[in-house]
This record gives C-alpha cells, structure tokens and sequence, in this order.
C-alpha cells in the first residue's frame, strides 16, 4: 500500500506522537508497505533520522498570521523554512489561550477555515506525488482535513486517537464546546478511528458520538532494540520519571513523594532521577519543584536529566528500581510505561486513565490512588522494600511487553485496518 501520514512536528522537543508515529511509519515500511510520513506545523522531532523528502505543510508561522489576519496577501514561501519554524517553535507559550481555541476552532473546520490556503497546497503536493492508498491523521485534531482530502484524493482517511481531550477541555469557552461540537462534526468525514487503548477509544467514542465499529484499538509499541534489563538492582535504588517535565504529567506529585519517603527513611539510600522533555514554558514549574527538594533537604539526591536523547533512554531506565508518571489527567496510553517494562523496571502509577489496563495486560506495575502524594509514596515503598516482588513484576512486564507491544505488532494490527478499508 501507498500510505500518507500527516504528523504535527514540535521543532524542538521529543513528543509523544511523534515518536510513535515514526516508528509506526518505519515499521510498515520494513512491511514492505510505501508509507510516507508528512511534517505539519513545524518540523519533526524523533529519536532517528526521518527518511523522505516531504515539506512542512501548514508551516506554523503561516497558520497562525492567516488566523490574526485572514486579508494578507499571498504568505512568501520562505515562512516554511525549517530553520525559521524551528526558531518559531521555542516561542511556545507566548500565544494566548484564547488565540489557541480560534486557532484549534478555524483548523476543524478545514475548507471552511481560515488556512483553506495551506490545504489546496497540501493536497497539490499529493496530488505531484504517487497516488496513495490511504491517508493516515496523527490526531483527531486533523479531522478538519478529511472531508477535502477525501474529495480530492478519493482515498479512505484513518484518524489515530492520542489525547485530544486534554488539550480541547483545556480551551476557554465559547472555544472549548464550539471546538467538541466542530469535530464530533468532521468525523463524519473519517472512515475509522484506532485508538492506543480500550479506555480511550470508550472515551473518545462517546464524547464525538461514534460507533463502535468505526473506532479499532490498537495498542502503540516501540522499538524494542537496546532495552534490555540490569545485570543487577541498581545500588543505591531509584525512582525514575520519564516523561514531559511539568504538571500535567505529575511530576510535583512525585517530589512531593519522594519528599516523603525520605522523611521516613525506610528505603535506604533512595534517589530521584528525572529525565524528558523540557520547554521554555517549563521552566518555573522546574525552578518550584527544584526549591522543595531544597527546603526538604534532598535536592542533592535528585538529578535532572532533561531532552534525553534515545541511545541513552535505556541505560536511564536501568539505573532506576520502580519508575513513576503520576499524571493528573486520564492518559490515553503512556509510551514511558512500555518504555520501562521493556527494560524490566516495575512502574507505580495512578489509578485511572489507560494505566490500569496497560497494568492489568503486562501485570508490570501497581497502582494507586490519583494525585496523592502519601498513597504514591505507599505504593512505591511496598514495592522497593520488597526486591523480589519488584523483579518479578518487572520481569513479567518485560515478557508482556515483547510478546504484545512491539513496533513489530503495532505496526501489523495497523496494517490489518487498513487492509479492511
């Protein structure tokens, strides 16, 4: 198959859907499949080189001048310069909230938004390339696209599914409804969902109203090459964090846990590591968490390991006993969970979201209850005082995990969607 995928680049940070959208895209290719991934926004961020000779459509400085100022004249072509979008790209942050609902609203709507410019560029780029088969949105976000695409290519559109709740409920009103009612509209233009989990695609079905036919779960996978487990426990043990460095995700959460286990000094020689993705944005919420492991006088057994690169992912979770994102949100995956069990490191995580059904299906971790500090300290503790519990439910994660979450198996359930379109 000729299969397109249009993934939303970050210029500058390691992102979630990215990386599981290459390796996605690298593994059908090794399927023998012709799949050709397509940067949006901004440039592409991933732990390998992307392959391809595809632009950067709906370049992010574009879309946004012909949101704030929709009778400009032609955009000049050099906007979409990599370099320029990259420098655009450390300016996260500096939009309003209100500027991020029109813009989000104007995207959903496609051809009748204000980038109908940027969609007939895209699709005469399509259009000079050979056919495809299918067209493959990253997000549901993109669901604006389809109904133009689909016109103009007439080609089948799959959408993925990869937290698009969080971001829309987080939009001010009139933006946020208006937004939830945009896209329950355009997926009528899409001819099927796969979701990373049972929990999101439940989700997801009922806030957009669709089917359950239209909507196939597909678990995401990794690449399981260099995650290989300890030789041994690390000495002294550690609690790890992966994933972006901010609230959301949790971290204040576990400071405030690990604070607390220090303070009871039941497991030994406890340090913290952290380690992801920061952005300017970031950094006063870093600067916080930073002075209350001072005030707690730990701050010297906690290091920061920010914009980790791949070939060192690995070795990071090695060096750590149990590993823990405590988010405050419902995730609709997690990668960092794979990630961990992969190398045998236990995970503690919160009860909700798709943490208890990646738990239940690898039986690679515990849960506990959601932003609490105390019942996460609990639960890390029952699992570090207990060395051969903690191997064993890592070990067991490890097997699930090679036997149910590789790039390998992702990549071959994907392949069966599409084949049944």
């Amino acid at each position: 198959m000729r299969i397109v995928h249009l993934t939303p680049g970050t210029g500058n940070f390691f992102c979630g859907s990215c990386l599981r959208d290459h390796a996605l895209v690298m593994a059908l290719r090794r399927r023998g499949h012709d799949a050709l991934m397509v940067p949006l926004y901004l440039p592409l961020v991933t732990e390998e080189p992307v392959s391809g000779d595809a632009p950067i459509f709906y370049g992010g400085i574009s879309v946004y001048l012909e949101q704030k100022f929709p009778r400009l004249a032609k955009l000049p072509g050099w906007l979409n310069s990599p370099t320029l979008l990259r420098w655009a790209s450390n300016l996260v942050g500096m939009t309003s909230a209100s500027d991020h609902g029109e813009l989000t609203l104007s995207m959903l709507r496609g051809e009748e938004g204000r980038q109908a410019v940027e969609m007939e560029k895209l699709i005469g780029w399509l259009r000079s390339q050979p056919a495809p088969d299918v067209i493959c949105l990253s997000n549901a976000l993109l669901a604006g696209l389809s109904r133009r695409l689909k016109a103009a290519l007439r080609v089948p559109v799959v959408c993925s599914l990869q937290g698009e709740d969080s971001f829309l409920d987080s939009l001010p009103e009139p933006h946020r409804r208006q937004c939830w009612e945009t896209l329950a509209a355009r997926c009528a233009d899409v001819d099927r969902f796969i979701a990373p989990s049972h929990y999101y695609g439940d989700l997801m079905r009922w806030r957009l109203g669709l089917t359950p036919e239209r909507v196939s779960v597909v678990h995401n996978g990794i690449a399981l090459d260099g995650f290989e487990p300890a030789a041994a426990p690390p000495q002294p043990p550690a609690i790890g964090y992966l994933a972006r460095l901010c609230r959301v995700k949790g971290l204040d959460t576990l400071v405030d846990a690990f604070i607390e286990l220090k303070r009871r000094d039941r497991v030994t020689g406890l340090r913290l590591r952290v380690a992801g993705t920061k952005t300017r944005v970031d950094e006063p919420f870093i600067r916080e968490q930073q002075r209350k492991l001072r005030a707690a006088g730990v701050a010297e057994l906690a290091e920061w390991l920010p914009d980790l690169p791949r070939e060192v992912k690995p070795a990071f979770l090695r060096s750590l006993s149990a590993l823990s994102v405590p988010a405050a949100y419902g995730e609709s995956f997690g990668l960092y969970v794979i990630e961990a069990l992969a190398c045998g490191v236990p995970v503690v995580q919160p009860r909700h979201g798709a943490f208890p059904e990646l738990v239940e299906k690898t039986g690679g971790g515990v849960l506990c209850a959601p932003g609490d500090a105390k019942a996460l300290a609990d639960a890390i503790e029952s699992l570090l005082l207990d060395p051969a519990k903690a191997f064993a439910v890592g070990q067991q994660g490890r097997e699930a995990v090679a036997l149910d979450f590789s790039v390998e198996r992702m990549a071959q359930k994907v392949e069966d969607v599409l084949h049944g379109l």
